[in-house]
């Protein structure tokens, strides 16, 4: 590789009409160099904690096989380990939800410097499939072909092996170029960072090699293309073998820990519960002013107060049930019978349909009941607040904004294509997980949609909207739950219930 220049003695300018083919993902495209945390994610997500340690227990025998036998060796261990007898939708799913996460917090910057300078975008990938990258690469990189090894399936169930010839690998790359290129002209470009890309690379007209940096830092959000607002997955962290061997370490532990803070959670007072959880890891901080609540009185219009937040976990309306020191009611939509049982305070489900939850919430107000609703109708991870309902603004001018913030650094208490009876569990399994709960003033009569204020239920769902993300530092967004069920599940995110 020393015959070609590196990548940062690459010029970006007037290459609009170029085509650039890089050689692989890791340590080309992307800043790390091994594969593994991204079969490791996949690997979690389809098959759980068993399948991760099955994972981590080939891990050194794919490196004795890449330093003494191949590169080729190496990795169909890590694909069978990850891949075999698991259900090719699922690995799409999990590729289109969960890496794009991973993969767009560690590209290269001096690699994507270029490529984003060039209309035509090709990749050859080796050492991780192409199921597991075409989806980041064409929706949010703008690729316009993506080449790579093929896992071999049966019945629509991966096998664990490779479709001939294999892995691409060395001159299986410039064929597999050649083959996708036909008789197009050559290549502008040429980017990879081994000696095995040398036949795909002289096949371009320039030739460019990625040398290791790892304290390089990576693109920034602000630079991509496309940024990534939904994703999903339980794993936080990028699982390198060191993290993966914690996590399994943590796994059983955390689950005790968990049974015990949830236990908490629904048994003791909430005097007693925030020192109990305090002591059990869980930071809880409160700023701001919360509100004079409301006296309970049954038959007095709308007594009650709604507090409305951003939506972070399923845990919400707990926190700030805890930070008031006094009963609220919680309305939810995709609540689980195990949350609503658990509930030191009262659950009520709603339904979606307008008409129905309008009436709801007004029997809920004038019986005296104080509030907490996310108008966002779902959580969302990144520092985004999503497009607000307009429906609490409808119902009562007596709303105090609530901006939430949780941090997590093992697990994600949230899901979309998981076991949503679970979140619950994995919040609680965090090793030392905090929320953030900050009350804002109470909306003035002049700033909610009563008779003489003159502003419609969209203004004030939106300026409500706007002071909780400016608050958070957060952005808004005009996305709404179904964009983000869309984009992580296929569906508009509507459950349907039988009776």
């Amino acid at each position: 590789m020393a015959t070609f220049p590196t990548i940062d003695k690459c010029k970006s300018n007037d290459r609009k009409r170029e085509t650039v083919v890089v050689a692989d993902m890791v340590g080309c495209l992307l800043r790390d160099d091994s594969s593994f945390p991204y079969f490791a994610l996949i690997a979690f997500d389809v098959g759980g904690i068993v399948r991760l340690l099955l994972l981590l227990l080939v891990w050194p025998l794919s490196r004795l096989l890449y330093y003494f036998v191949s590169e080729s060796a190496a990795t169909r261990v890590l694909i069978f380990a990850t891949f075999a007898g698991v259900n090719v939708s699922k690995i799409e799913s999990a590729a289109t939800a969960v890496l794009p996460k991973f993969y767009s917090s560690d590209l290269h910057p001096d690699t994507w410097r270029v490529i984003s300078a060039c209309e035509r975008r090709c990749i050859v990938t080796s050492s991780i499939p192409r199921i597991m990258v075409e989806p980041f690469l064409k929706s949010y990189l703008g690729f316009d072909m993506v080449l790579g090894t093929e896992i071999a399936t049966y019945n629509g169930i991966a096998t664990g092996f490779v479709c001939p010839p294999g892995v691409l690998i060395g001159q299986h790359k410039a064929d597999a170029l050649h083959k996708a290129l036909r008789a197009k002209a050559r290549p502008d470009i040429g980017i990879g960072n081994k000696h095995t890309d040398i036949a795909l690379i002289g096949m371009c007209k320039e030739g460019y090699t990625v040398s290791a940096k790892p304290t390089l830092e990576a693109v920034r959000r602000e630079e991509l293309p496309k940024p990534i607002i939904f994703h999903d997955g339980r794993l936080v962290q990028k699982p390198t073998p060191l993290l993966a061997f914690f996590i399994i370490l943590w796994f059983s532990i955390g689950f005790f820990i968990a049974c015990l803070r949830i236990a908490i959670m629904s048994l003791l007072p909430q005097s007693l519960a925030y020192y109990a959880l305090w002591a059990l890891g869980i930071r809880v901080t409160v700023k701001g002013t919360p509100p004079t609540l409301a006296k309970h009185s049954i038959g007095r219009k709308n007594s009650g107060q709604i507090f409305i937040s951003n939506h972070r976990t399923v845990l919400d309306a707990f926190f700030i049930y805890l930070a008031l020191g006094c009963p609220i009611t919680g309305l939810t939509y995709s609540s689980t019978r195990l949350l609503e049982f658990l509930s030191p305070f009262k659950v009520v489900r709603i339904s979606r349909n307008r008409e129905q939850d309008a009436a709801t919430i007004k029997k809920l107000l004038q019986e005296g009941n104080n509030v907490h609703l996310c108008p966002e109708g779902t959580t969302c991870r990144e520092p985004y607040v999503l497009r607000f309902s307009a429906l609490f603004a409808e119902l009562s001018d007596q709303l105090v904004p609530v901006a939430i913030v949780s941090h997590q650094s093992m697990f994600h208490g949230t899901t979309v294509r998981g076991w949503k009876a679970m979140d619950l569990f994995f919040f609680s399994m965090n090793p030392f997980p905090s929320y953030e709960v900050t009350f804002l003033n109470k909306l003035a009569p002049e700033q909610t949609c009563n008779a003489t204020s003159g502003k419609t239920s969209f203004e004030v769902a939106n300026y409500v909207q706007r002071i909780i993300a400016a608050t958070l530092s957060y952005e808004c967004t005009r996305l709404t739950r179904k964009d983000k069920y869309w984009v992580l599940a296929g569906n508009d995110g509507n459950v349907v219930r039988t009776t």
